[in-house]
């Protein structure tokens, strides 16, 4: 029972600090398990591999985000709405990287 609880990675902090990690490790996951289509434009996806990735998606948030993205049921809607709200931490913190 103890390993329903564990994660594949680090949920999704409420203020997007950890955003970047945790788009790369989501991204890598699903290709791995065959579902990366889900999140991409003009998918043909069946709605199983669509529920499984939300599901897999919503694991891995913050329990804020979980609250605040309930009624989410399209992964590429939920995935587009996170690119929109936190894509910009790399122009800030990517550029900064380069210099250290």
């Amino acid at each position: 029972m103890t390993n329903l609880a564990k994660l594949e990675f680090v949920a999704l902090d409420i203020i997007g600090k950890n955003y970047l990690s945790w788009v790369l490790d989501a991204e890598i996951y699903l290709d791995g398990m065959s579902l990366v289509n889900t999140i991409k434009n003009d998918n043909k996806t069946s709605s199983q591999n669509k529920a499984k990735t939300i599901i897999f998606l919503r694991r891995h948030l913050h329990k804020k985000l979980k609250i605040e993205y309930l009624t989410i049921k399209d992964p590429l809607f939920l995935w587009q709405n996170f690119k929109e709200r936190y894509d910009h931490q790399r122009t800030v913190i990517l550029p900064k990287a380069c210099y250290d």
